[in-house]
C-alpha cells in the first residue's frame, strides 16, 4: 500500500512539474493577449523585450496581395525531409502546439538546413490572401543552428476532416480535460508521430521575410505560405480552441503593413492552368 502511495505521489509530482514547466515557458517576460490592455496593439509597450512588435518594419502576418506577388523561378520546389519522431501536445495558454523530439527532419532554404522543432495552430488564420481570412492556420516552425527561423504555413477552410487532426482527436480531447489543477496549461504525450503525414504537398507557395507572430516578434523570419488551401471540420476547429482560455480562443494577430516588402511566388506549373479548385490562384 505504501509503495502504491509513493508511486501515485511520484506520478503526481511529475505531472505537476510538467504543468509548471509549461506555465513557465509561456510566462517568460510579460504576459500578452489578443484584446484589451495587453492586445496586439499594446504588445510593444508591455516590455522592452517586445519592442519589435511595434517598432519593427518586417512584421507578420501579412495580407498577401496576389496581383502584386513576383514569380520567382529561383525559389524552386520546397525541399523537406521529415522523419518519425516523438512528440508532445502542449497547451501554451495562447495556442495549442506540438513539440517534436530529435530527428523530426529538416527543410532546406537557400542551401541552409532548418530543423523542424514544433508546429502550432491559430484560429482564425493569421495570414490573409487578397483580404480573405481562413478558418485556421497551421505554422510549422523550423530553426537553423545559427538561430534563424523558417516557418511553413498551411491555411484551412471549413469542410472535410483533416486526416492528421483526426488521428489526434483523442489526445486533443485529453488536453482539453487536462487543466493542471485549475491552471489552463497542460500537455499530453503523443509518442512517435510520422511527420510525413503532415508534410503538405503543393505546387505553389508564397515567400516573404517577416517575423514571429507572437512576442517578442523577432524579425528576419523566412515565411513560406503554401498555395493549396486545405480543409478541417468545424468539430476539429473547436477542438483546437477548447483547451484555451476564452480570451485566447481567437488567437490571430492582425495583419501588418508590408512596408515595401516583396512577396515572391513559386509555381511548378507557372505557364499552365491549374484545375485544382483549392489552389490559391495568382
Amino acid at each position: 500500500m505504501m509503495m502504491m502511495m509513493m508511486i501515485k505521489l511520484s506520478f503526481f509530482s511529475f505531472a505537476l512539474l510538467l504543468c509548471i514547466a509549461s506555465s513557465n515557458a509561456q510566462n517568460q517576460g510579460v504576459g500578452f493577449g489578443y484584446g484589451g490592455t495587453n492586445g496586439p496593439n499594446k504588445w510593444g509597450a508591455l516590455s522592452p523585450y517586445y519592442s519589435k512588435c511595434s517598432a519593427g518594419k518586417l512584421q507578420s502576418p501579412i495580407d498577401i496581395p496576389k496581383k502584386q506577388t513576383f514569380y520567382s523561378r529561383r525559389l524552386g520546389s520546397l525541399v523537406r525531409d521529415y522523419h518519425p519522431a516523438n512528440a508532445t501536445l502542449v497547451n501554451h495558454i495562447f495556442n495549442i502546439a506540438m513539440f517534436f523530439g530529435k530527428g523530426a527532419g529538416d527543410m532546406v532554404l537557400n542551401g541552409k538546413n532548418y530543423t523542424l522543432k514544433q508546429m502550432h495552430w491559430h484560429t482564425p488564420s493569421e495570414h490573409l490572401i487578397n483580404g480573405v481570412q481562413y478558418a485556421a492556420e497551421l505554422q510549422m516552425v523550423h530553426q537553423a543552428q545559427d538561430g534563424d527561423f523558417a516557418v511553413v504555413a498551411t491555411l484551412f477552410k471549413l469542410g472535410d476532416e483533416e486526416p492528421f487532426l483526426t488521428k489526434m482527436k483523442e489526445r486533443l480531447e485529453r488536453l482539453r480535460e487536462d487543466k493542471c489543477g485549475g491552471n489552463t496549461t497542460g500537455q499530453v504525450e503523443v509518442g512517435e508521430v510520422d511527420t510525413k503525414h503532415i508534410e503538405r504537398k503543393t505546387r505553389k507557395y508564397f515567400r516573404y521575410i517577416g517575423s514571429l507572430t507572437t512576442p517578442p516578434c523577432s524579425q528576419n523570419v523566412s515565411w513560406t505560405i503554401l498555395g493549396k488551401v486545405r480543409s478541417l471540420s468545424e468539430e476539429q476547429m473547436q477542438l483546437l480552441k477548447a483547451p484555451l482560455d476564452i480570451s485566447y480562443k481567437n488567437n490571430s494577430r492582425p495583419v501588418q503593413p508590408l512596408n515595401g516588402r516583396k512577396v515572391e511566388m513559386f509555381h511548378e506549373l507557372a505557364d499552365k492552368t491549374d484545375d485544382d479548385n483549392n489552389e490559391v490562384r495568382n
